[in-house]
């Protein structure tokens, strides 16, 4: 909302010393967002002033239409005489009043003009547009043509209120009075302590029988419709100055006198308003819900289909609006023709939901409907239209017609019972009762005490009897945010100061740090960015046709998603089941920036949806939840494991003076998951996997023993060919996806630091050799149970295949086993005999023979 500090003076007497920037301040400090303040003609430097076109001359043998002018500013130029001035613009003629720059002045910009030579004259100053004087759009994009009432030499920076301070005010979705000059008048008059003159005090004129007919079919989603006549309005009449630049400051276009005055009311008092060409509505208006496939076109020219949740105005014809949101083209206002000369004005107050969801369903956004999304005082339809009315006849030279058609759906004010300290519970601060009361009746509310003791409305200094503390408070109609006890806290909190609220940080109990849990999940992180890999923080959000880019089998469990009620993006609206979509399009997005040696990982929640589906519960505020209650939010909650993931592409170490580098592979995935596990104080059984968008002949299955039991938490390898081609990425990108839950149940609790024995070790290698499709998984496993207790580490350090010295299908697998004992010296008698058993139990299990 951008409001005009000198339009905003008309309402409240401010000090003449007070600047935008002051009142920028005062009105952040009772809560509303004021983002700029804009400084017109800050640097705009006269002469600039109202000219009278003399003589015109057409220049030709120019590639564009060129005129040399002279023009009669009076005594502005020093001498009288005609200013003569060279100038491309065709949409004035002789006699028209027009705006002059002299020489020496400055436009903004810091344009300055001097008297040059163009196009064989030479011009002295320039005749001036809207744009080049900063004043915005008027529809024309040609010079400005001022009412012939205007003297020449006028001063025309006064005249077009050139120079100003334009507040640009940010309102939030509960603020909608702020949508109108009155709102932010009525805010700056509070942060003040200064009077409001409210532009919505006026009289109006009882409804009477005499008015348009106006029928209501639903009266929920109108529940007020006021319709006044003005007729004989001058159709040559044009909107003045000051509306055209109080529309122009406000970021609205001038469009025509009846339009403008619409307009200039809506802004005025937040009450959107619709003007109708009354020659052109045939019969009652109505207001009814559309019947689906109707047709209205509307004021953008856009030929709509309507939706049977649209509410709707009508005439005998059917549809001629969307209510709430713009009009129809067929009942338009003639702006071109000139033949208006009589109107009807609507103004009427809709329900606020219907209007959103019209306007969100056409995609049709505009000044009317982001107010009455946001709630529009019903109380003030009257004095809008009246207002309306009022300048019709002024400007217009109309009169208005005597019928006054009022239809109102009964309904109560909004009362509400607070205690009288529940601001001061709420902010910690002892307020007072007068305090309380003051402030709420600043904002409009009438405060009733609860009992006969209080049989009128509490005023300054109002004090209860009998030891009363609950306030009876009656909402004002402009502030439909004001539903509990909680909103009318806030409100005397803002408006005493925000900033004077103490600060008090909270004193938690010593000996509470992070849960096991969480230590756990940070030391993951810890480990993967110590292994070299950067973190990358990703939207959890997915579109489902990424699991077919995955190559996901139809039945797998990822499939399964949680929808979003409110996507942010409709390409994206499901929670995640897996991590790897995100990270993956950060390295798309890092390597198509020129960073291809990349190593990505992410840690975080992942959403599964449960077999039965459950409504939550809303939880108390008043209190503590209870264990039960708690329990049964847990259990409508999505089931979310958290998982760990790593990306790579690229060269995984960098070559240099000290040698080459390689790039990254498999292993490394691999890699990253066994550290992961070995941070858990686990380790994972690493097998020949296939699934989804791995490589089938470069994929590990990771298990997790748990309970004695085997499980499945993740996969590790190269992606699939495919895949990179699908998805855009770098050649042989690996890929590691862990479900951090399933491994830290196989920890069997805290992780132990290990004993360090001091006493030797003993190291034996071994070679064996398998047939090719045995897995070194296996060998390891059985190499592991046979070695026994003394056995501290295996490592696979070799893989040998050569056909000729190990025949046809077999391969060489070299392991350096460690063996140590906790209480002596090993011999090599009984390093040798471990190792002689683990072997033995290696052949037995995988066919295993020692190579030599």
């Amino acid at each position: 909302m951008r409001v005009p500090l000198s339009w905003l003076r008309e309402y409240v007497d401010l000090p003449a010393t007070e600047t935008g920037r002051d009142v920028q301040e005062k009105l952040i400090t009772v809560g509303l967002e004021v983002e700029t303040v804009e400084q017109l003609g800050a640097d705009l430097k006269g002469p600039l002033v109202v000219g009278q076109v003399l003589t015109i001359e057409e220049l030709e043998g120019f590639k564009k239409p060129i005129r040399f002018c002279t023009v009669d500013v009076g005594r502005a130029n020093g001498t009288g005489e005609p200013q003569e001035i060279v100038c491309g613009a065709r949409n004035f003629a002789v006699g028209d009043k027009v705006v002059v720059v002299l020489p020496g002045a400055v436009l903004p910009g810091g344009f300055a003009i001097a008297a040059r030579k163009t196009y064989g004259k030479t011009s002295h100053g320039m005749i001036c547009s809207t744009d080049e004087l900063g004043m915005g759009d008027d529809g024309t994009h040609g010079i400005i043509v001022l009412p012939p009432e205007h003297e020449v030499g006028t001063d025309a920076i006064e005249l077009l209120e050139l120079v100003d301070e334009v507040l640009d005010i940010a309102v939030t979705p509960d603020r909608g009075y702020a949508l109108s000059l009155r709102g932010v008048a009525r805010e700056t008059a509070t942060a003040y302590g200064l009077p409001l003159r409210d532009p919505a005090l006026i009289d109006v004129p009882a409804p009477n029988a005499f008015g348009h007919p106006v029928q209501i079919s639903d009266p929920f989603g109108c529940d007020r419709f006021t319709a006044r006549t003005v007729t004989g309005l001058d159709p040559e009449a044009h909107s003045p100055i000051w509306l055209k630049r109080r529309l122009q400051k406000a970021g609205m276009r001038p469009i025509s006198l009846a339009v403008d005055i619409t307009n200039y009311v809506m802004l005025e008092l937040g009450q959107p308003l619709h003007a109708y060409d009354r020659a052109r509505v045939q019969g009652a208006i109505g207001v009814r819900r559309a019947e689906a496939g109707e047709k209205l076109t509307t004021l953008d020219g856009v030929t709509r289909t309507l939706d049977a949740e649209d509410l709707v105005i009508t005439d005998d014809r059917g549809p001629i609006g969307l209510a709430g949101v713009m009009g129809g083209a067929n009942t338009e206002i003639d702006d071109t023709e000139g033949t208006t000369t009589e109107v009807v004005v609507e103004a009427a107050h809709f329900d606020a939901l219907s209007v959103a969801r019209t306007a969100r369903r056409h995609r049709l956004s505009s000044e009317a409907s982001r107010r009455f999304e946001r709630g529009v005082d019903p109380q003030a339809a009257s004095a809008a239209a009246q207002r309306t009315v009022d300048l019709l006849v002024l400007l217009a030279g109309g009169t208005a017609d005597a019928g006054v058609t009022e239809v109102i759906a009964p309904s109560a004010p909004r009362t509400l019972a607070i205690p009288a300290n529940h601001p001061d519970k709420v902010a910690g601060v002892d307020y007072g009762r007068e305090t309380v009361v003051r402030r709420l009746q600043e904002i409009g509310c009438d405060v009733f005490g609860n009992s006969a003791a209080w049989n009128a409305p509490l005023g300054g200094g109002g004090r209860a009897t009998g030891g009363q503390d609950e306030l009876i408070v009656t909402v004002p109609s402009w502030r439909p945010d004001l539903t509990d006890p909680n909103d009318l806290a806030e409100e005397v909190i803002r408006l005493e100061g925000y900033e004077n609220l103490p600060s008090t940080l909270p004193k938690p109990p010593a000996g509470r740090g992070l849960t096991e849990r969480q230590r756990l999940h940070r030391r993951v992180g810890r480990a993967l960015a110590g292994a070299g890999y950067v973190e990358a923080l990703t939207y959890p959000f997915i579109g489902e046709q990424v699991f077919d880019q995955l190559h996901l089998e139809a039945d797998d469990p990822a499939r399964r998603v949680v929808r979003l009620a409110n996507p942010l993006s409709d390409e994206e609206p499901a929670l995640r089941t897996t991590l790897l979509p995100g990270l993956l399009a950060a390295l798309r997005r890092n390597d198509g920036r020129g960073s291809h040696d990349l190593a990505l990982f992410e840690t975080g929640l992942v959403f599964h949806p449960r077999e039965e589906l459950k409504v939550a519960v809303r939880l108390p505020v008043d209190r503590r939840p209870t264990d039960e209650e708690i329990a049964s939010l847990t259990e409508a909650l999505p089931v979310q494991p958290r998982h760990a993931a790593v990306v790579l592409a690229g060269a995984r170490e960098q070559a240099g003076w000290w040698g080459k580098g390689r790039p990254a592979e498999w292993a490394d995935a691999i890699e990253a998951a066994r550290s992961v596990a070995r941070e858990l104080g686990t380790e994972l059984i690493i097998r020949k996997g296939r699934y989804g968008p791995w490589h089938p002949g470069r994929c590990a299955e990771l298990v997790a023993v748990v309970d004695g039991a085997e499980r499945v938490a993740g996969y590790a390898g190269e992606l699939h060919p495919g895949v990179l081609k699908t998805l855009g990425l770098p050649a042989r990108t690996c890929a590691m996806e862990l479900n951090l839950d399933v491994v830290e149940a196989a920890t069997g609790g805290p992780v132990k630091g290990p004993r360090i024995s001091s006493f030797p070790v003993a190291t034996q290698d071994v070679a064996l050799v398998v047939d090719q499709f045995v897995p070194h998984a296996d060998v390891e496993e059985a190499l592991r149970d046979g070695a026994g207790t003394l056995l501290e580490s295996i490592r696979l350090f070799d893989v040998y295949e050569n056909a000729e010295q190990l025949g046809e299908g077999k391969k060489s697998l070299a392991y350096a086993l460690r063996f140590r004992a906790a209480d002596r010296t090993l011999t090599v008698d009984e390093a040798s005999a471990a190792r002689d058993a683990a072997v033995a139990l290696a052949g037995e299990r995988t066919g295993a023979v020692l190579r030599g």
